[in-house]
């Protein structure tokens, strides 16, 4: 049931995409299997470049999200990007990575269609307004928190102190060996 209802949301993405169903078409008949513990979707590329269920068939390429993916995702795709593990064909992963990295649902159009195009801009904008302001509170409060845990209540360390605390470990590091090289070549 889920798996059909996440095809269909992304074949309505694909349908409004010609060139993500062109960079998909010579896959057609290769399976994927996209997991993101404990849910996996299994689907295969159909003849007109949209996918369709995989049918038990075994997945040329799987693409495994961390757990925590939706989480992540909230610093952006490069972050959720750098911990998804693929395996199998290589060429087949990247089409797909690139298709659904770059897929975006067209919101005002769809709504359009229901409620008529000004309306539909207006409502895009206010939902656009309230995302960015929802990023920018987001973004204030990870900076007045991450203040006041260096400054305020110091249970982190400021990256200055933490680089000025290596050079110092790394200056020691070289007395060191310098000492011991002196110590080595005193006659006894």
């Amino acid at each position: 049931m889920l798996d059909r209802a996440a095809l269909a949301v992304l074949n309505h993405l694909l349908a409004d995409a010609a060139w993500a169903r062109a960079r998909l078409l010579p896959f057609a008949g290769r399976t994927a299997r996209l997991r993101l513990p404990p849910w996996q979707l299994d689907f295969a590329i159909d003849e007109s470049g949209q996918l369709a269920p995989a049918g038990g068939s075994p997945a040329d390429v799987e693409i495994t999200l961390p757990a925590d993916a939706p989480l992540v995702a909230l610093r952006g795709t490069d972050a959720v990007a750098k911990e998804v593990q693929v395996s199998g064909s290589a060429e087949f992963a990247d089409a797909l990575g690139f298709v659904l990295r770059e897929l975006r649902w067209d919101f005002e159009e769809d709504l359009s269609g229901q409620v008529g195009d000004i309306a539909a801009h207006r409502v895009a904008g206010l939902i656009s307004a309230f995302a960015a302001w929802q990023h920018q509170a987001a973004t204030t409060l990870a900076e007045n928190l991450a203040e006041y845990f260096t400054e305020e209540q110091p249970l982190l360390v400021k990256q200055s102190d933490t680089v000025s605390f290596a050079a110092g470990v790394a200056r020691l590091r070289d007395d060191l060996a310098k000492l011991e090289k002196r110590v080595a070549s005193i006659p006894l």
